[in-house]
């Protein structure tokens, strides 16, 4: 019998939620088999998975039932939520529910198969395990996550908020795993500004925990006015590819939470396959995506791409996959840091195929502290087109300035600080509300320069030498209106700078070994 959801006021629905997540992590923190937050919140995520999915699967079994149809569930009996989590005074606690649990359990989730939906589910347990020692600690944390009710609304919703701030939270205590998280104003400001519509694809091929998965469905979710719409949206439209076990675990996780009941997300590396192999069929009307950079990737990746166009950082080796992975008059926003502007060898060969081959109408300029404390390297949006016969959008103007010619302009538009600020801080995060002037200025019937808006010529950018071969591609070209520019930068970010640019000296030399060999 379906358990009938809480009715409250939303915010006592938030007030309790938060309290009940708050007495499962503080139960865990007894627990010695778990260390820290990056410990915690996968293991409060995977039961908080299971728990969602009987949920699901119980409204799929109730409407089966309505219709008159067979209903198999994806996971079956006795590991379903219900079997062995679901009755705190007679269930498994203790030593045999930690062998229930990691004998039984997780080894039979690994090894389902048959449906898609089977095989997605054994995927996300693939590399997930139980870390928790003692079997009375983790039934006290099954009974509290068993008082969600993934069938209410407005459960749902609080608690997607609130696991968003556990991810932050995670983004926070992880140190060099800082990867995780991109701070939601940018990937709002990515996804509208590329707007996808229903029927397109959106692909982010570096998902993580899925933000801007989540964003593009809550972006495209008022539009779907049907059964058929709703559908398509769910099934047919959002894409992403991870490669690390555990955002891919929190991803999935975190698309459920918002209403998406079967994630189309892969675990894998995008990047794992030659370049040339990506035909029509593979690629995505919508890219948004805010891949690793700072990384390297193996030597046998990077054959997969253009000898003359090989490299070691990862962040070159994405833009070069999603430009290859973009159907003619799609659209992209991906965050890139300031090096990749600088850059040259394969970074300018990138650089020149961009600007030939795509629109790249639109740079804006992040100032620092946005990815902190991350990383204190400055970082940029690069927003651009496949040119095609139709882009989707008609004309070009200046609210849609797609194109069907590759980059003949480009306009940068600086966003800088609020008043009074000099960066951001845990305390003082950015806010989307501050970009409001940077979408009025794309959004005017025609872009004019001012403070914080400057356009450059393509034909300017690139340098040759007497024999046409191409020197430099230098993107990062400085705000030539800026009032005061006479401010130097923070240490943190001067060191940054120079490491960029002693990295981007290392593998000029490199290339220039090679070469000579």
């Amino acid at each position: 019998m379906l358990k009938k959801p809480q009715t409250s006021h939303p915010q006592n629905s938030k007030a309790s939620l938060s309290s009940l997540i708050k007495s499962a992590r503080d139960i865990m923190r007894k627990d010695a088999g778990l260390n820290g937050d990056l410990d915690r919140l996968p293991q409060l995520s995977w039961l908080m998975f299971l728990k969602c999915y009987d949920d699901l699967e119980r409204r799929r079994e109730d409407d089966a039932i309505v219709s008159h149809r067979d209903f198999k569930p994806v996971i079956p009996a006795p590991y379903r939520w219900r079997d062995w989590a679901a009755d705190p005074d007679r269930g498994r606690t203790g030593p045999d529910f930690i062998a229930f649990v990691n004998n039984n359990l997780l080894p039979a989730l690994r090894g389902l198969s048959g449906s898609d939906e089977r095989l997605k589910v054994a995927e996300v347990f693939k590399e997930t395990y139980s870390r928790m020692l003692s079997g009375y600690l983790l039934r006290d944390v099954v009974n509290l996550v068993d008082g969600i009710h993934f069938q209410s609304k407005d459960e749902i919703f609080t608690l997607a908020h609130l696991y968003e701030s556990m991810l932050k939270e995670m983004r926070d205590a992880a140190g060099d795993s800082g990867e995780f998280y991109t701070p939601r104003p940018v990937v709002k400001l990515i996804v509208d500004r590329t707007k996808p519509r229903l029927g397109e694809t959106v692909l982010d091929p570096a998902c993580g925990t899925g933000g801007f998965l989540v964003e593009a469905y809550e972006y495209l979710k008022p539009l779907a006015k049907n059964s058929k719409d709703q559908i398509k949206l769910q099934s047919e439209t959002l894409y992403g590819v991870e490669k690390k076990p555990l955002p891919y675990l929190l991803g999935t996780m975190n698309l459920l939470l918002h209403g998406v009941e079967n994630p189309n997300i892969r675990r894998d590396n995008a990047l794992k396959n030659p370049l040339n192999e990506i035909g029509e069929k593979d690629r995505f009307d919508v890219i948004v995506t805010n891949p690793p950079f700072g990384g390297e990737e193996e030597a046998g990746i990077q054959l997969n791409f253009p000898e003359s166009l090989r490299a070691s950082e990862t962040a070159l080796l994405f833009i070069q996959y999603i430009m290859r992975s973009l159907k003619h008059g799609g659209r992209c926003g991906v965050v890139v840091p300031n090096g990749f502007l600088f850059g040259d060898g394969v970074s300018a060969r990138i650089k020149e195929g961009l600007l030939r081959n795509f629109d790249l109408h639109t740079i804006v300029r992040l100032p620092s502290g946005v990815f902190a404390p991350y990383t204190g390297i400055q970082t940029n949006l690069l927003f651009f087109a496949r040119p095609g016969l139709d882009t989707g959008f008609g004309t070009p103007s200046a609210t849609q300035p797609y194109s069907t010619t590759a980059t003949t302009e480009i306009w940068y538009y600086e966003h800088t600080h609020p008043e009074g600020q000099k960066t951001y801080t845990k305390t003082r995060p950015m806010q989307f509300e501050e970009f409001a002037p940077l979408i009025e200025w794309w959004d005017a019937p025609r872009r004019e320069e001012n403070d914080h808006a400057w356009k450059v010529r393509a034909d300017d950018i690139f340098k040759y030498d007497e024999n046409k071969n191409l020197l430099s591609v230098n993107l990062d070209i400085k705000n030539p209106n800026r009032k005061n520019d006479l401010e130097h930068l923070p240490p943190h970010e001067l060191v940054e700078s120079i490491l960029a640019k002693e990295k981007q000296i290392a593998e000029l030399m490199e290339e220039i070994k090679s070469l000579l060999k």
